[in-house]
């Protein structure tokens, strides 16, 4: 087959490098890519929100089969416009990704089909969110109802906060139209794991669990970015929890999607908030995660073609993934700024380095070539991931491999999977 992947960072880089290794994929591309997916495919500059410029490029490459991994084009309806024109393509459609194009279309499905999550209400009005705010005290979360790059949560310490981020997203200063409505909800205390499904609209396999670093800094400190670090298997989400999270939050979604005529055809990723009750909902995301598919990806033995295919086709009811029992871990290494503003262009060295350490593989993320150079070209630049026996081991060579990497411009956290290790020891 000749199969195109849209996108162009760490998670669509994790996804060629798994595709590749296909025996079904004879020539692979990837629009737009970066300096390391070149490696492993033929990167062609569109950019991945163009979907008039995808369907055109597909169609000129006599493309057999469309990955479709960012949010933002699958919420635009890039699914669509590929069935549109007769071209197989993996991902859920407009309609279907509205679980993630907003929070307050799932908060609604949410409360119709029982399905635990956090008590919520939306807002477009500053001031009746404001007598909310006050009635509901604090710590509290606010949400921008659209998509905003995975930064458009904010957990509000006190009161005042809580009120400056809806004035902030409300006004459309923060997150333009993603924030033109708010969801304001109670702040929820746990353990938060990512675990991921796929569906083919009426049959669903689950996939695997993954714990991810949302915070910049050390310690869970800082601001919310799209996400430091992760690993999987995630100690905090074993087989009962596993069952739990399929019986109680992705099956009815699954079945409710259904029902409305909007079958969602893909992966789902579930954001789940776990604490002694069980699972909630934190948020659904209509794509593999970015970093959590790095650390999947590390992990799959089987052949991931045959499962993206059996997605799109509807034939998920007898296909099985076989998975490594070893753990894999990934360091996010970004732009110092990051998640404000950052300088593009530092120039990275020592790479080559980095990737013989036993075990590692180094996905990009946010990466040019200049010439023989590699710069740096975005915020998270580099997911340094590493596979081992345990996790201490995965951590120790994930590490090392940062350690060799020369780019004074880039910083990471140095605490990846610490609750993993803490409970470990």
């Amino acid at each position: 087959m000749r199969i195109l992947v849209v996108g162009g960072g760490g998670r669509e880089h994790a996804l060629c490098w798994a595709i590749s290794a296909s025996p079904l994929c004879t020539k692979l591309y990837c629009a737009p890519g970066n300096a390391g997916i070149a490696q492993v495919a033929e990167c062609i500059d569109v950019g991945a929100e163009d979907i008039p410029g995808q369907v055109a490029l597909a169609q000129r490459l006599r493309i057999d089969f469309v990955v479709i991994a960012p949010d933002a084009p699958l919420v635009a309806g890039m699914a669509d416009a590929f069935a549109a024109a007769g071209i197989k393509a993996w991902g859920p459609s407009k309609a279907a990704a509205r679980l993630e194009g907003s929070k307050s279309f799932t908060k609604e499905l949410c409360r119709q089909n029982n399905i635990p999550t956090a008590a919520s209400e939306t807002f477009t009005d500053p001031a009746r969110a404001e007598t909310y705010i006050r009635q509901q005290g604090a710590p509290i979360v606010v949400k921008a109802d659209g998509l905003a790059a995975g930064k458009g949560v904010i957990i509000a310490e006190t009161i005042e906060q809580a009120i400056e981020a809806v004035r902030d997203m409300l006004s459309g200063n923060k997150f333009g139209a993603a924030g033109s409505s708010v969801v304001i909800e109670e702040f929820m205390q746990g353990e938060e794991a990512s675990f991921f499904a796929l569906s083919d609209g009426e049959h669903v396999l689950p996939l695997a669990g993954a714990q991810d670093h949302k915070r910049a800094f050390d310690g869970d400190k800082g601001p919310n970015t799209g996400g430091m670090g992760a690993y999987s298997p995630a100690p905090v989400f074993d087989a009962a929890m596993q069952k739990r999270t399929m019986d109680e939050i992705v099956l009815p979604t699954i079945r409710a999607m259904a029902s409305a005529g909007t079958p969602f055809r893909g992966v789902l990723y579930v954001g789940v908030m776990i604490d002694a009750k069980g699972p909630r909902l934190v948020e659904f995301n209509c794509r593999f995660g970015d970093p959590e598919c790095q650390v999947l990806m590390m992990r799959l033995k089987s052949d991931l073609v045959p499962a993206l295919l059996a997605s799109a086709d509807g034939s998920l009811k007898h296909l099985d993934l076989r998975w490594s029992n070893d753990v894999a871990l990934t360091v996010i290494m970004a732009t110092r700024g990051y998640p404000d503003s950052y300088p593009k262009g530092s120039e990275i060295r020592g790479l080559e380095a980095a990737s013989k350490v036993e075990g590692v593989q180094i996905f990009h993320a946010g990466t040019k070539a200049d010439g023989n150079r590699i710069l740096a070209n975005g915020g998270r630049v580099l997911n340094v991931s590493a596979l081992a026996p345990t996790i201490e081991e995965a951590r120790a060579r994930a590490y090392r491999a940062v350690d060799l990497i020369d780019w004074p411009e880039g910083f990471c956290r140095r605490d990846i999977a610490w609750r993993a290790v803490a409970r470990r020891s």
